[in-house]
């Protein structure tokens, strides 16, 4: 049952059929092939109760923003003020390459946008700059990646309504892993530039006074940071209620630099409706698999597997991170989170581990597979906006970040306390 469920999934995911309905093909398909009982009767039942979930409003919702942050051209300024305080360092702009990521994604929750557009601001200074470009393209690919992990996060709601987990309770525990993992993205380029100077660039020249006259423009991507984590953290709103604060926050900030004009509206709209919509009929074939893996008892397969191989939950942690790893090189992130989660987080509960621990480390694992060749996405996004070289450049450029990643699993692994704050 377990191998056939496994070369359908990959089977499916490799004729390039669109998520969901490979989703809905494999939950029919191990509906005829193991179910004692028709258990696609209940697909409209499914469908309903998790369209209407509390927690799902809030995913439209922080598309919005995310769509409202992208129109509002406030990541030039980001980039720019992240050059003034972070360019002296060895790295020189790749360190603001980090940085801009980081504060962008905390307000587009998107790790597709945030690359795409740090890309396109950043890459010109790179050739003006002369710095080596493949690595130069591996910070952005890897730092487009913290959209996933840094709150607000589409991907932690995802999450939340699978397991049935406290959104609240992620978003507050993403904060410090997010921040430290872009920390050791930061220091890993430290230590590359001094061991090989040639990858290094010209170097910005520290001028405080330039530094702070740039703090301005970090203002309005921190403060619906500050409106949505904020509000959460004090108890004052639910995750829904504060992404709606942060559409008004986004949305007043967008007014006032004059990018609210009705076309960007219908546009911004447009958008949101159809990235709602294609994530909306993911989560509700994920539903429906969940429902037919759980009613066939495949879970109980691969756990009575992994008893049978006697490791210890420390092992068996390793084995599903290692797993995941393997997958992740073959698959979409968000394809691998929403068909494997309901299969390996019972598991995982079931050896003691904390909900929310493993939501970080999960998040951090998909983080992985944006950058590992031959399906990151990320690495095609910075290809595309690049559009010379090979891609080939991309891929060995953001191998060393994947260092970084593996490091952060192993931090959260030996003090799981970093992952659990709200607790």
């Amino acid at each position: 049952m377990i191998l056939v469920t496994l070369l359908l999934l990959l089977g499916l995911m490799a004729l390039s059929i669109p998520v969901a309905a490979a989703l809905g093909i494999l939950a029919i398909a191990l509906d005829k092939l193991y179910a004692f009982f028709p258990l696609t009767n209940a697909i409209g039942e499914i469908a309903w109760s998790t369209s209407t979930s509390p927690s799902m409003v809030a995913i439209p919702l922080f598309v919005l923003l995310g769509q409202l942050m992208l129109h509002s051209d406030m990541a030039g300024d980001m980039y720019r003020a992240m050059r003034a305080w972070l360019g002296w360092l060895p790295g020189g702009l790749m360190h603001a390459n980090i940085g801009s990521s980081s504060l962008f994604a905390a307000t587009s929750g998107s790790s597709v946008a945030t690359a795409a557009t740090i890309t396109s601001i950043a890459l010109p200074e790179a050739r003006a700059n002369g710095y080596n470009e493949k690595l130069f393209c591996g910070t952005l690919a890897a730092g487009g990646t913290l959209g996933i992990l840094i709150p607000p996060s589409i991907n932690l709601i995802l999450y939340a309504v699978i397991t049935e987990t406290s959104v609240t309770r992620l978003y507050i525990s993403a904060v410090v892993p997010g921040l430290l993992l872009a920390a050791l993205f930061s220091a890993l380029l430290v230590a590359i530039c001094l061991l090989r100077p040639g990858v290094d660039g010209r170097r910005e020249r520290f001028d405080l006074r330039n530094a702070l006259r740039g703090l301005p423009m970090l203002l309005p991507p921190l403060l619906v940071f500050f409106a949505i984590l904020g509000s959460i953290y004090a108890g004052l709103a639910t995750p829904t209620e504060a992404a709606a604060l942060g559409v008004a926050a986004a949305a007043v900030i967008c007014l006032w630099r004059g990018k609210l004009s009705w076309q960007i509206c219908r546009q911004v709209l447009l958008s949101t409706m159809e990235t709602t919509a294609m994530i909306m009929l993911i989560v509700v074939a994920a539903a429906f698999l969940n429902f037919v893996l759980s009613g066939i008892g495949l879970v109980g397969a691969v756990t009575q597997a992994l008893d049978a191989v006697s490791l210890t939950p420390f092992w068996t942690m390793v084995l599903i991170i290692l797993f995941y790893v393997v997958l992740g090189c073959v698959m979409e992130s968000l394809s691998l989170m929403i068909a494997t989660t309901p299969i390996f987080a019972p598991i995982v509960f079931g050896l003691g581990y904390d909900p929310i621990w493993f939501g970080i480390v999960l998040m951090i694992v998909i983080e992985m597979a944006l950058i590992t060749p031959p399906v990151g996405m990320n690495l095609y996004i910075v290809q595309g906006v690049r559009k010379t070289g090979s891609i080939g450049d991309v891929m060995t450029g953001s191998a060393p970040f994947v260092i970084a990643m593996t490091l952060m699993i192993a931090l959260l692994l030996a003090f799981p306390q970093i992952a659990l704050l709200s607790e």
